[in-house]
């Protein structure tokens, strides 16, 4: 018969630091989310994280109002009421599919920061790993089975009205919190009398009786999160794309100084666009520097070609960070440079300071387009086709090599303190003002050597080749990772598509309204 752990036995309790890891690949593991996984506990961020995507800043609001109440409940074992109050706020009429994509494309980096590396270490040991929460299983799921290697994930789950919408409460049995845990592990593991491992944040004997081992996470157990980053970090998959518009984990006080600072946010962000608009270009750099903006430029700029139809354009071949990668571009080399664009808004259009030229995605007219426009100046492309917020870079498109032999890498880097901007579920249009809503956002720009000629396609090197040259030189300036991954690899797993937009037209066309 299986020896089980005693439920007055307190010495049977040990610290997670002490648990041997080897010869578990046979075994089973239960382990808590919030404090054991994650070294946090209050799930609160996370449910901001969802609110501000669904219902901006009305549902964040809300839920920051009823935060004090909720820690109150929690404080004094009600729990499960603060949970519900969250949920409702979080949910209530938001359709599942998009709880689901948001699930998928927001909270795993969240997720990942918080990481406990103790009790990660612990789990990944295991065979079959399970995941307890309060929280909604929907909400843990996609990190739990992508990244942590689970086997499935015991949570609360969402009641759902006919039309697949959230209708704000939760099925039965309620809240997975508490003593309602102990009768959800029974129930969810009926065949198996005795587990493994459990492993949990505080002594519950009574719900850690149907196990052979029990290990504790004490909250006095910090650790430094993994980085997610390839062979850095004990995530099964590295974390290379992520949505939504936060930047900090939201806890209630971060969370209150964004829903401040949003509305004074976004007049300064009309104050810089508009400076774009009004200030030349030769002058942007110091008007920028006076608005907090910081540019900061490195390497040597090529000089313009000043209308000399002997000789064409460079092509300046960047890194893609955000919508406005060819604007800081322009500013660095105080001169406005063609974009070339794909699929942007038409607000983001006619706010360019600079002009760009729209590609159809046909490519022999795409590339015999833009050799016409090289010949009138200098054009400025991002390979990638998609932007990327982590320290990736995607696979470069070979077609701009195959075009001309003056290229310039340029290596773009922006650093942003409260909003991300890029987005790949929302509107898009307002990338720009996300970015300029941030109290003090950098960009910087670094101009790497012309590429010599024998590392062009006329020096005998294909269009692919010169791509991925520039692809790892421009990695290693930067001291990113070279990816395979493509635009449509990022929308797959962000938003559920194949990132494909409708063209229009069936031109190429040039543009010289303002901002990207």
């Amino acid at each position: 018969m299986k020896k089980t752990i005693s439920t007055d036995d307190a010495s049977a309790f040990r610290s997670i630091r002490i648990c041997c890891c080897e010869n578990r690949a046979d075994q089973t593991v239960v382990s808590n989310l919030g404090g054991c996984l994650l070294q946090s506990t209050g799930s609160f961020p996370y449910f901001l994280l969802l609110a501000y995507e669904t219902g901006w800043v009305i549902r964040s609001a809300a839920l920051l109002l009823v935060s004090p109440i909720a820690w109150l409940l929690h404080n004094f074992s009600f729990e499960e009421v603060a949970i519900k109050i969250f949920i409702f706020l979080a949910f209530a009429g938001v359709k599942m599919s998009q709880i689901e994509m948001l699930s998928r494309s927001v909270l795993p980096k969240f997720f990942s920061d918080d990481i406990h590396t103790d009790t990660l270490r612990v789990f990944s040991s295991f065979g079959r790993r399970y995941i307890v929460t309060e929280l909604p299983r929907v909400l843990v799921e996609p990190f739990a089975k992508e990244h942590l290697g689970a086997a499935g994930v015991i949570g609360t789950e969402l009641e759902l009205s006919a039309s697949g919408r959230a209708t704000g409460f939760v099925r039965r049995p309620g809240i997975v919190a508490g003593v309602k845990r102990n009768s959800v592990l029974k129930s969810a593991f009926a065949e198996d009398n005795v587990l493994d491992v459990g492993i949990t944040n505080r002594k519950d004997y009574t719900s850690m009786c149907m196990f052979k081992e029990v290990y504790i996470v004490s909250s006095k157990l910090k650790t430094r999160s993994p980085s997610g980053e390839p062979g850095e970090g004990p995530l099964l998959k590295p974390i290379v794309f992520h949505d939504g518009r936060l930047v900090q984990r939201p806890t209630p006080l971060v969370a209150l100084l964004i829903l401040i600072w949003i509305p004074f946010g976004f007049l300064l962000a009309v104050i810089r666009i508009m400076a774009a608009q009004i200030v030349p270009m030769s002058l942007l750099y110091y008007a920028y520097a006076l608005l907090g903006v910081r540019i900061i430029v490195s390497g040597t700029p090529p000089t313009a070609v000043n209308g000399n139809k002997k000789k064409t354009g460079v092509l300046f071949v960047c890194s893609h960070r955000t919508l406005l990668d060819p604007i800081f571009l322009s500013i660095a080399l105080r001169r406005p440079v063609t974009a070339v664009t794909y699929s942007i808004s038409r607000l983001s259009e006619f706010l360019s300071p600079v002009p760009t030229v729209s590609l159809t995605r046909c490519k022999q007219e795409d590339a015999n387009n833009i050799k016409t426009f090289l010949e009138e100046g200098d054009l400025a492309i991002c390979p990638e086709g998609t932007t990327c917020r982590t320290p990736h870079l995607l696979r470069f498109s070979s077609m701009f090599a195959e075009l001309t032999d003056k290229i310039v890498p340029i290596a773009m880097v922006n650093r942003t303190s409260m909003f991300h901007a890029t987005s790949s579920g929302s509107w898009k249009a307002m990338d720009p003002f996300y970015f300029f809503m941030n109290p003090f956002p950098s960009y910087e720009v670094t101009f790497l050597r012309q590429l010599p000629r024998e590392q062009t396609c006329s020096g005998d090197m294909s269009p692919h080749d010169v791509a991925n040259n520039i692809q790892r030189l421009l990695a290693k300036e930067l001291s990113f990772e070279c990816t395979t991954l493509t635009r449509k690899d990022k929308y797959l797993a962000l938003a559920g598509t194949d990132g494909s937009f409708p063209v229009r037209g069936c031109t190429f066309k040039k543009s010289s309204t303002k901002f990207l």
